[in-house]
């Protein structure tokens, strides 16, 4: 895939099909659950922040998008679900007033176009978004992809400790810490998600340019 054929842009009321498509196709497990997009969210999403929402074409086809709005936490580190951040999907919680936080709400890569540095492109729109804007930060909660092969051994945390002392790794998880994200703290019954068992990790990414 030449990358100077992968156009990423932001979302359109065009692409939300492809992007409802897509969405089965990266979570089969989470489709099969009802933890995906559907397009009455993509189309809140729109409404509410497009700034915030991009996609990957690549010949005309939805490869992958990433969706995000702007929270302020009642305290730094608040213990949250993806339904209370998010206003059930529907973004209604999005501050761009009071905000000081870019949070990522979801990336998706299509399966035949990953390890392609696409989801790379677009923590790294995030992040100019997050410096336009000046916010201070990116948070997000974090799938633990893997942890289901492990569950009957060991803790969320103690996972988590494992990849920090890189004596496992997780496709999410390790990925995100090459990128600049630090690991807070396990967030609790935060996603239904069978393959991490409800967890997901409180990451975070600070804005080195940030001005108060």
């Amino acid at each position: 895939m030449p990358e100077d054929k992968v156009t990423i842009r932001n979302l359109t009321y065009q692409d939300i099909d492809g992007v409802v498509e897509l969405q089965e196709k990266s979570f089969p497990s989470m489709f099969e659950e009802g933890s995906v997009w559907k397009d009455y969210h993509l189309k809140s999403h729109i409404d509410i922040f497009p700034d915030g929402q991009f996609c990957a074409v690549y010949k005309d086809k939805i490869i992958g998008s990433s969706s995000s709005l702007i929270v302020k936490l009642e305290s730094e580190y608040e213990i949250h679900t993806f339904s209370q951040v998010t206003g059930n999907s529907l973004f209604t919680t999005h501050s761009p007033v009071l905000g000081d936080s870019l949070y990522g709400a979801d990336v998706s890569v299509h399966p035949s176009f990953r390890r392609l540095g696409l989801a790379s492109k677009f923590y790294r729109k995030r992040k100019d978004l997050a410096i336009k804007l000046n916010l201070r930060r990116i948070i997000a909660g974090g799938r633990l992809v893997n942890y289901y092969k492990y569950a009957n051994k060991i803790s969320a945390e103690e996972y988590v400790n494992a990849i920090l002392n890189k004596k496992l790794t997780d496709p999410v998880l390790s990925f995100q810490l090459r990128n600049g994200f630090r690991f807070i703290k396990i967030l609790p019954n935060y996603l239904k998600d069978s393959t991490s068992l409800n967890n997901a990790t409180f990451i975070e990414w600070i804005n080195p340019y940030f001005k108060k």
